[in-house]
């Protein structure tokens, strides 16, 4: 009988433990990250709204849309096509999310070194590091599912930032214009990546599931 039962256990279907390993820590990495989008956005919400209000009129106007200057071009932009979008795959969009929060941080840090109200730069901060959790969080999620990280779109430090009191008031307009457009493309791709998250999570089996169909030999 001894003999049988091992003869019988040598010739089970092998399970593919690395790959199930790999989809269990991929959907706990996606259910994470699509946690901490949800999170930011709530966050930027009220941030959004204090800074503006530091900014002052025309800025915190709710009715104030201004077209995009040429120097907010350099700032990644989320307005893009939504079935384009869509027509990506999910390597393509995750390193455009990747991409995209690496170089919005630098901008929103080159923000926060140069605001005078002391909460306001602490809010700011904790926003910078809360952001700095996403980039590492959706790294974490490309390495689950077997996708290189993407190189870095280039240099993001803001070549017009200038230190407190150093810009004439034209330049400090076009420095408050940059600011506004930040927290607006910030808002837009928190958004869009809520939804980019929340369709991935759907792909790949929660935790549980994975583990009941690995007893089960699939």
């Amino acid at each position: 009988i001894f003999a049988f039962l091992c003869a019988a256990l040598w010739n089970l279907p092998a399970i593919p433990a690395l790959n199930s390993t790999d989809e269990v820590g991929a959907g706990q990495s996606i259910q994470k990250t699509y946690d901490l989008t949800r999170y930011l956005e709530h966050q930027l919400r009220t941030l959004a709204g204090t800074y503006l209000n530091y900014l002052g009129p025309p800025f915190n106007e709710p009715d104030f849309n201004p077209p995009r200057m040429t120097r907010a071009e350099m700032v990644p932009s989320a307005t893009v096509d939504f079935e384009l979008w869509r027509s990506l795959n999910d390597n393509a969009r995750l390193a455009a999310n990747y991409r995209a929060y690496t170089h919005l941080l630098c901008y929103l840090r080159s923000m926060d070194g140069q605001v005078a109200k002391a909460e306001l730069r602490k809010n700011l901060g904790h926003f910078c590091t809360s952001l700095q959790g996403l980039v590492v969080s959706i790294a974490s999620v490309m390495s689950s599912l077997g996708y290189p990280l993407p190189s870095p779109l280039g240099s993001a430090n803001p070549t017009w930032a200038q230190g407190p009191g150093s810009t004439s008031p034209h330049n400090d307009f076009l420095k408050k214009m940059d600011d506004f457009w930040l927290l607006k493309e910030l808002q837009t791709w928190l958004w869009r990546s809520a939804k980019d998250f929340n369709r991935l999570k759907k792909k790949v089996p929660p935790a549980a599931l994975m583990l009941r169909l690995e007893m089960r030999g699939f």
